[in-house]
């Protein structure tokens, strides 16, 4: 009798709670902010998410022109990327966009997470339980001052959702350089030409090394690709195939 009467009073106090959070906080779209039903996202954020496209070269992930084979672009025949392949979800727009900004400079993921959620069946599907997830590296003075290393969450989430193992500490950042998003093209690359180099003495202590069979160099963003090259490259020495994903990538127009 009192077991039923406590869950009772748990079941009431629940309702309540729901109710008074909803008079509070009443659900908004995670984009736009407008009013719904629930939580989520509006009909017309929804329509403004674009996944990106799957007719993509397998090793630089560049979209193919119309009627192409899938298989390798002009460009990664002649000068490919360090890594095999190259994965993107989303295309750098719209609502992708700004939740990817108002996680980076707000600290607020909860548009962030519903974008990745979608995405959990596509994760299953490419990563294998013996792969390991790296997130690219953060500047240290850059983690400091933001409290957060948003490469580092991306494959914390990725490795939880695809059963696999996933290390921040493997793959480090060489000195202070100038922000990516500072530099052109060229001068992107230059930067980054000796960013990257891999922990030795962590790795001498690592145990798990001798069964991953592949490893997934992971980024926010790709837009010229310098980063995840120049990453993967440094995670070849690993002597394991070397993969990258971004959650999103800027479309180059023309």
């Amino acid at each position: 009798m009192l077991n039923s009467m406590d869950a009772l009073s748990t079941n009431r106090a629940a309702g309540v709670y729901r109710r008074l959070r909803a008079l509070l906080f009443p659900p908004a779209c995670l984009f736009c902010h407008a009013p719904l039903p629930g939580d989520g996202c509006c009909p017309d954020c929804y329509a403004d998410i674009h996944v990106w496209p799957h007719d993509a070269c397998e090793r630089c992930g560049s979209p193919l022109p119309g009627g192409m084979e899938q298989g390798l672009c002009g460009r990664c025949f002649h000068k490919p990327p360090a890594q095999l392949q190259t994965e993107s979800l989303y295309v750098y727009h719209g609502p992708v966009r700004d939740a990817i900004l108002d996680w980076k400079l707000k600290g607020r993921d909860a548009g962030e997470r519903w974008l990745f959620n979608l995405t959990v069946p596509r994760m299953r599907d490419l990563i294998d339980t013996g792969d390991l997830v790296l997130p690219v590296p953060m500047p240290l003075s850059r983690m400091r001052q933001s409290g957060q290393h948003h490469a580092a969450c991306l494959s914390r989430w990725l490795a939880e959702a695809a059963g696999c193992s996933w290390d921040w500490r493997i793959l480090r950042r060489h000195g202070e350089r100038p922000r990516q998003s500072s530099l052109t093209g060229t001068a992107r690359r230059r930067n980054l030409r000796k960013a990257f180099e891999l922990d030795n003495d962590y790795l001498a202590q690592y145990s798990l090394l001798p069964d991953v069979q592949a490893v997934w160099i992971v980024d926010d963003i790709l837009t010229t690709g310098a980063t995840l090259h120049f990453a993967a490259r440094a995670a070849a020495r690993l002597q394991r195939p070397v993969k990258v994903l971004s959650l999103a990538r800027t479309k180059q127009e023309g």
